[in-house]
Parts: structure tokens; C-alpha cells; sequence
């Protein structure tokens, strides 16, 4: 007798299709190469500023004396040097630099950025008469010219009560290559200017200037009638400028002109030996509260520019207004510069 299913349960009918065995998972590789670049970018981007700071020069800066209290914030000092000792015949002969034997100082910045606050970048004139620690009263470039940067950092700091944290120093040609790495900056004089002496020729009007150019616009000042004063003014104009540029997403974005720039601030840009790295995005925050108009521009307040000590032509102090300057910094509060901003 032939067996009868049982009951309850029911047979399936056998599948149309057999089941999908799975592959291994296909990567993507155009996802994969995006990510490699991009990881290669990041590295390139952090790691150029850290090689720069590697081969970067140190300079000696640790100052005699006794020093001020800390102040909040950070302090540097950006010191522009006229030295020609790095400069061959033709780079002097095309700089209009001259042939003067021994270290000086053409301009002197102090870049302060508060806990909070706006930043500030104030001008200390080089024919500033002040003492200077062993030597009595005498110009401050006097200062580097006898005791290189640790005198000069002793004699502001004593001279105006600020803790100087950081030092940086930048020679002729850091001028030239910095403007050129950003492809030039942009200058509107109201005249048409012509000083022999900074082998300077700018028509009236605005024109895109180079390195070359820029170096002589910042070092002119025999045709300027503001004298040293002008001279101030166009330097913080032409670091301001070159910060924007740097700052521009078309130099960002250019390996080159990245690279080019970094470079630039390696081989002559020089760092105080006291100097972190720390105390360097300092004065590089201030450069780019410059560059965006965010922070205040202004020159220690003077009471006499054309002053007479010692047959030398020097520029006093007003020392009311300049000794308020002084205490913002040290009391970490940027709001009292804001009247003698330019």
C-alpha cells in the first residue's frame, strides 16, 4: 500500500533560481586615489612650515640686565635688518642697498596679540632717542649696531616696561622673495614718486610692484616729507599686504607659490635663539589681523620727529601718549590703541 504523505506539512516547490553567492566587495578606486591625495595634501600643507622651521636661522637674543614682569599675551619683536654682509656686488648694485659695513636696523615692529582682543602692530621708530643700557642716551638702532639683538631687546624692553616673548629678523632679501612668492602686492601712491638713493621709479596710480620694487618703496624716504613716519607706514602696509596675499586661496591652493613662500621665510627670516614656535604663530596672527583690517596699525606716538641731540637728527617720545601705549600692551587690553591707530 503505497505511503500517503503526511499531514500538516507540505513540500516546497524547488527554487527558479539558485541563490546569489556573494563576491568580495569591489573597491572604488577613484574614492581610494581622492583619499591618498587628500591625505598627501594635509601632509604637505603641515609639513612645509615644519622643515621651513628646521633650516629656518636662529639668532643669539637672550638680553643682559634685569627684565620686566610677563605681560598677558604674546610679544614679538620683528626687526628689519639693513646688514649687506649675505648680498653679493650685483645684488647690492639692483637693491640700491650701498656698500655700509656692519648690522643696523632699517625698521623695528612690535606684534602684540592679546588673550583677547584685537591684535596690534606698532612701528618703533629707528631714530627714537633713548637710553641705551651702558652706552647713555643714543639712537635705538644704535642698539643693534653695538650689542646686536640681545642689546636691542634690553633697551626697548627697558625704555618701554613691555616683556619682549619672541624675536624675529628679517634681512633685504626676505623682502624681495616674500613679495615675489606672492606675485607681487598692489601700491596706490596719490604722486608720482622718484628717490635715487632706494633706486625707486613709481608712476602715480595703482600698479602691481615686485620684490625688487617693494624693497625700495619700504626703505625710501629722503622724497617722502613724512620722513620716517611715511617710511613706517609703508612697511606696515607692505607686511600687511603680503600677509593677504599669503592668505589668498590661489597661494594656499598653489604648491608652488606655498612652497615658495615657506621657503622664502626659511632662508631669511631668522628667529630668536629664546624664540618657540608658539611665540612665532604669535606674530603670525598678528600679520593676519593686519592683512583682514581686524587689528590696529599704528607707530609709538612722538612728540618731536625732527629734534636736534648731539648734531644727530632723532625723533622724541611724547610721553604721555606713548607711555599709554606701553601700559595697554602690558595690561593685555588692545582697546586704548584704537586713537592712535592710522
Amino acid at each position: 500500500m503505497p505511503q500517503q504523505p503526511s499531514q500538516g506539512f507540505t513540500q516546497s516547490p524547488p527554487p527558479s533560481h539558485p541563490p546569489k553567492v556573494r563576491g568580495p566587495r569591489r573597491r572604488h578606486p577613484i574614492r581610494r586615489l581622492v583619499l591618498v591625495l587628500v591625505l598627501a595634501w594635509v601632509a604637505f600643507m603641515v609639513g612645509t612650515p615644519i622643515y621651513a622651521w628646521t633650516i629656518g636661522n636662529v639668532v643669539q637674543t637672550k638680553p643682559g640686565g634685569d627684565r620686566p614682569a610677563e605681560q598677558p599675551g604674546t610679544a614679538v619683536l620683528l626687526v628689519g635688518s639693513d646688514g649687506r654682509e649675505k648680498l653679493t656686488e650685483q645684488q647690492r648694485g639692483e637693491l640700491g642697498t650701498g656698500d655700509t659695513e656692519g648690522q643696523r636696523t632699517d625698521s623695528m615692529m612690535l606684534l602684540y596679540k592679546p588673550p583677547s582682543g584685537k591684535s596690534a602692530m606698532i612701528s618703533l621708530p629707528r631714530d627714537s632717542w633713548v637710553n641705551v643700557p651702558g652706552h647713555g642716551k643714543a639712537k635705538l638702532n644704535a642698539a643693534y649696531a653695538w650689542g646686536g639683538a640681545p642689546l636691542l631687546i634690553q633697551t626697548i624692553e627697558s625704555n618701554t616696561g613691555i616683556r619682549i616673548d619672541g624675536y624675529l629678523e628679517v634681512g633685504f632679501l626676505g623682502v624681495v622673495e616674500a613679495v615675489d612668492a606672492v606675485g607681487g602686492i598692489e601700491v596706490c601712491p596719490e604722486k608720482a614718486i622718484s628717490d635715487k638713493d632706494a633706486h625707486l621709479e613709481l608712476p602715480a596710480g595703482c600698479q602691481n610692484i615686485n620684490g625688487k620694487t617693494a624693497l625700495g618703496y619700504v626703505r625710501m624716504r629722503k622724497s617722502d616729507q613724512t620722513g620716517d613716519i611715511g617710511r613706517m607706514m609703508r612697511q606696515r602696509e607692505v607686511i600687511g599686504k603680503v600677509a593677504k596675499k599669503a592668505l589668498n586661496p590661489l597661494t594656499l591652493l598653489n604648491p608652488v607659490s606655498y612652497w615658495k613662500l615657506n621657503m622664502a621665510a626659511a632662508h631669511t627670516l631668522g628667529r630668536g635663539s629664546e624664540t618657540g614656535f608658539g611665540e612665532v604663530l604669535g606674530g603670525v596672527g598678528v600679520f593676519l589681523s593686519s592683512a583682514t583690517g581686524s587689528g590696529y596699525s599704528l607707530s609709538v606716538p612722538v612728540s618731536d620727529a625732527n629734534a636736534s641731540r648731539d648734531g644727530q637728527s632723532v625723533m622724541l617720545w611724547d610721553k604721555n601718549a606713548s607711555q599709554e601705549v606701553f601700559n595697554a600692551v602690558i595690561g593685555g587690553n588692545t582697546e586704548p590703541l584704537a586713537k592712535y591707530a592710522h
